[in-house]
């Protein structure tokens, strides 16, 4: 069995209620037996080096550590806080990485468009998962990004989450080792089917969208909730997703 702690949304932004939350969040995966910790994006709120600064000291863990951007990240200031242990890529190119677990894989694909909120999956990005996914033809894989693939019922996020998500579908079909598929950016715990997988979001440390049944504003977001976490289980045959919250 083992252990995932995925962590998103945290918008660093070098003031101490962003850097607080996600710190609390972070103490608490630090006291669990997680095996990796996977990082899904939206880790500055204005891509400044000194947001990724903190950043980097708030989500250290001695657990090993995949990540991959959201759309207020900056790639290339991403790149120099969060070194590529390959240490392959363009300063500006996609930020695609893998984590080889015993007897699981993930892949965090880059799904940012820089400049844009929305999330896309371009060809070098959707190629790097065809090229990782044939290499790990025999071991499940979860893959995730930042933006979800499926609509979550919020109408603002649903606008601004992954567009063109059959790239993403024509690709987890081809691979039927792809065991789910993860996401954050939505700022809620969520969990629906994506192709003929499960897909589940994880909290933001940040703050809490709201659904139309709890407000009608046009971007209903709580911040006095408290930040979240999503913990998956795998067990050797499917992965299990549970959301907890860290008052």
């Amino acid at each position: 069995m083992l252990v995932l702690a995925q962590v998103s949304d945290t918008h660093i932004d070098g003031g101490p209620r962003n850097t607080e939350r996600a710190a609390r969040v972070m103490d608490h995966v630090r006291g669990l037996p997680v095996d990796a910790v996977l990082i899904t994006g939206d880790i500055a709120e204005h891509g400044a080096a000194v947001e990724y600064e903190i950043a980097r000291e708030v989500l250290a863990s001695p657990f090993p550590t995949v990540l991959c951007p959201g759309n207020h990240d900056d790639r290339a200031r991403l790149r120099e806080a969060f070194p590529d242990p390959s240490g392959t890529g363009r300063p500006d190119a996609p930020v695609n990485r893998a984590l080889d677990l015993d007897g699981l894989s993930i892949l965090l694909a880059d799904s940012t468009v820089p400049g844009e909120i929305h999330g896309y999956l371009d060809d070098p990005t959707v190629a790097w998962l065809e090229e990782a996914l044939a290499e790990r033809r025999d071991v499940p894989t979860v893959i995730g990004m930042h933006h979800p693939a499926a609509p979550v019922g919020i109408p603002y996020v649903d606008r601004l989450s992954l567009w063109e998500p059959s790239r993403l579908e024509a690709v987890v079909r081809r691979n039927p080792q792809v065991v789910a598929v993860i996401a954050g950016h939505a700022h809620l715990a969520g969990a629906t089917g994506f192709a003929g997988v499960p897909l589940t979001i994880a909290p933001a440390t940040v703050n809490t969208a709201l659904t139309p049944a709890e407000s009608a504003l046009e971007w209903p977001v709580d911040h006095d909730l408290p930040p979240g976490l999503a913990l998956h289980v795998w067990t050797g045959s499917h992965l299990t997703t549970h959301a907890r919250v860290c008052p």
